[in-house]
């Protein structure tokens, strides 16, 4: 169904669309509601997608082809003294949304996470109203940690965003 694999420069293109799409980018990184030209989103790309760190996997969702490009995933803020990453997921085409490809996508970002990286937590953040979000990372194993009150703000209100993790051992009982 899906492929992940390494952006590729060209796929910057995908995101000129979804980055300037309300809906797609509603409960998205903060910096998305304020870049929206093509320059501004080849400086983000090129600096934050494709620029290779020890600290952060990038990786692009394509279908089942490799050639259509429907978001990016991966882990950031990669600790290696306290075994711990950041998950993160963007899937920009809204064809793809609630078809499960987001738990499904999750569980292998989870087992690259604690098997190739050796993490012991994934962590995460999510807007209170990212319902979907929501039930996909809690489908995937994550659990409620707490909560981030008012963290965000959106057209004109503050909500609250969700910390949510998975343990390594949590992990392998269930996998």
């Amino acid at each position: 169904m899906f492929q992940l694999k390494p952006l590729d420069p060209s796929d910057v293109k995908y995101f000129y669309q979804w980055l300037n799409d309300d809906e797609a980018i509603q409960y998205s990184l903060s910096l998305f509601q304020k870049i929206s030209s093509e320059k501004e989103i080849n400086n983000w790309f090129v600096n934050s997608v494709l620029f290779k760190e020890d600290k952060t996997l990038n990786l692009g969702i394509y279908l089942d082809n490799g050639n259509k490009l429907i978001g990016y995933t991966g882990l950031c803020n990669i600790s290696k003294e306290n075994k711990s990453g950041e998950y993160f997921i963007f899937i920009g085409d809204k064809n793809m949304w609630g078809r499960g490809i987001g738990t499904l996508i999750t569980k292998q970002i989870l087992k690259i996470g604690f098997e190739n990286f050796n993490l012991n937590r994934i962590y995460l953040t999510v807007s209170e109203l990212n319902t979907s979000g929501l039930k996909a990372y809690q489908k995937a194993g994550f659990v409620d940690e707490g909560r981030l009150r008012e963290a965000n703000f959106r057209k004109g209100k503050f909500h609250d965003k969700i910390i949510m993790s998975v343990l390594k051992s949590e992990w392998k009982l269930q996998n």
